[in-house]
């Protein structure tokens, strides 16, 4: 307990050490050149006011951005998140600053301010990643696994081992006949094991303080939203299909229709040079238009520039992109994917009630139907309206496999919310310019994983209280 509380403590410090350090700079930027210039000078609290502002603001968009977080994120992935939440912090300021001032102040100094507030997170990044995995070492690990490929596979792809380090990978069978064999670990990760197993796993560890990482199956993040009823003197968890209130259902209507409407009027000038580039490409049609699933499986037809040739299935089947090497992409269409320009004519679908600003990307109808061949859980993400951007955008990948999509996605639906919705719409602007959330499938392919590796990452053995699908 000790030791966990002086790790917390710690790395609390250091965090606020560096919420000082960007805030400094902005504060003698506005001491230094903006208070002076307001149409009606501010007394001294009115000062500390707009400092205070500009903290809660880096604040809050640092925790959004998860750019604080030391022990789970690359130093490239800080500095990345930490550039954005002073770059959207500065820019707030700025306009605020606009509006006392009544006219356009001279920016300059604003940019100077972000451009030292920039190498200052760089600085700390660097030194506080080399402090924490210096100060606090690895934690003694264990994999219990039905499933080992899945978690191994992790570990290897986000360099989770400067974290965790693993002294064993156990058979949930082998460890459940001796758990002593946990003694003396301080995490174990869980994967694809039978609910029964997992939960005397689960309650050992936390008997015996030992932190506890479980990949869910479906069924996991269909309980997380259960709501919690009394009835007949029992406790009891509720869990039933995705019914969000109505009040949310007409502000989430209200929020698309605005945020769609004020997007098309603003990047009006955007669409006219797209489409005039596409036309002189090759003389094809500027938008191309796919079939799509959204709520209960209903069909509706989808918008975007065209990036790829017109013949570009030609022979009727739905493949997916490849990504870079995708020879079906035009040199316009290249260009206009890296900046996401080709999902542009998307508002127009939001703003006419076909799809929603926030929710799980739409499906082409013949990709979901072999998803759904071999995971049939597939069509719980049809509960809710497709959206343009959602849970499993921001957290995963194009080529992030089906079940973990799926995961994502009922994990938002799970527990509907206009905040976390908004979260969701900040959280987008991150990944908007992350070249890995484009990462394309193998070339050719009409999934982004096969049919077996589907079959793997969703299926979980059922025990006498767990049937079917997990």
């Amino acid at each position: 307990m000790m030791k966990r509380w002086k790790h917390d403590l710690s790395l609390r410090l250091v965090k606020l050490l560096h919420i000082i350090l960007i805030s400094v700079p902005y504060g003698l930027c506005w001491y230094g050149y903006y208070a002076d210039r307001m149409y009606l000078p501010f007394y001294n609290k009115g000062n500390w006011a707009i400092v205070a502002l500009f903290v809660v603001l880096y604040f809050t968009f640092a925790r959004l951005y998860e750019a604080l977080l030391l022990s789970l994120r690359r130093v490239s992935e800080l500095v990345y998140s930490q550039g954005l939440a002073i770059f959207l912090s500065d820019g707030v300021l700025f306009l605020v600053t606009c509006l006392l001032a009544r006219r356009l102040p001279n920016p300059l100094p604003a940019l100077a301010t972000f451009a030292l507030q920039f190498v200052l997170a760089m600085l700390w990044s660097l030194l506080a990643n080399k402090w924490y995995f210096a100060f606090f070492p690895p934690k003694r690990s264990v994999i219990i696994y039905d499933r080992r490929e899945i978690l191994e596979k992790r570990f290897d792809q986000y360099e989770l081992e400067k974290k965790f380090r693993v002294e064993k990978i156990l058979l949930a069978e082998e460890c459940l006949r001796d758990l002593t064999q946990l003694e003396s670990t301080e995490a174990v990760f869980l994967s694809g094991i039978r609910s029964h197993e997992r939960n005397i796993l689960l309650k050992y560890c936390v008997e015996h303080d030992i932190q506890a990482y479980v990949l869910p199956s479906v069924g996991d993040v269909l309980m997380s939203g259960a709501k919690r009823v009394h009835m007949f003197h029992l406790a009891m968890l509720q869990v039933g299909r995705y019914r969000p209130s109505p009040v949310y259902l007409f502000c989430k209507r209200v929020f698309d229709i605005v945020v769609s409407g004020l997007a098309m009027i603003l990047l009006s000038p955007v669409f006219l040079v797209t489409a005039i580039a596409i036309k002189l490409t090759d003389g094809g049609p500027v938008i191309y238009k796919q079939e799509r699933l959204t709520k209960d499986g209903r069909v509706f037809w989808l918008h975007k520039f065209r990036s790829m040739r017109v013949d570009a299935e030609k022979d009727g089947v739905a493949r997916l992109s490849s990504g870079e090497n995708d020879d079906r992409i035009t040199p316009v269409g290249r260009r206009i994917r890296k900046l996401r320009i080709d999902e542009l004519p998307q508002f127009f679908d939001v703003f006419m009630g076909a799809l929603s600003i926030v929710g799980p990307r739409p499906e082409r109808p013949q990709i979901a139907e072999e998803y759904c061949r071999v995971m049939p859980e597939f069509r719980l993400r049809l509960q809710a309206k497709a959206g343009l951007t959602g849970y499993a955008q921001v957290y995963g990948k194009y080529n992030t496999p089906p079940g973990e999509k799926l995961r994502m996605d009922l994990m938002y639906i799970a527990k509907p919310g206009f905040v976390e919705d908004l979260r969701i719409c900040f959280a987008t602007v991150k990944i908007l310019f992350m070249p890995e959330s484009t990462e394309g499938i193998q070339e050719g392919a009409t999934t982004a994983m096969g049919p077996e590796q589907m079959t793997k990452d969703s299926e979980e053995k059922p025990t006498a209280g767990d049937r079917g699908h997990g």
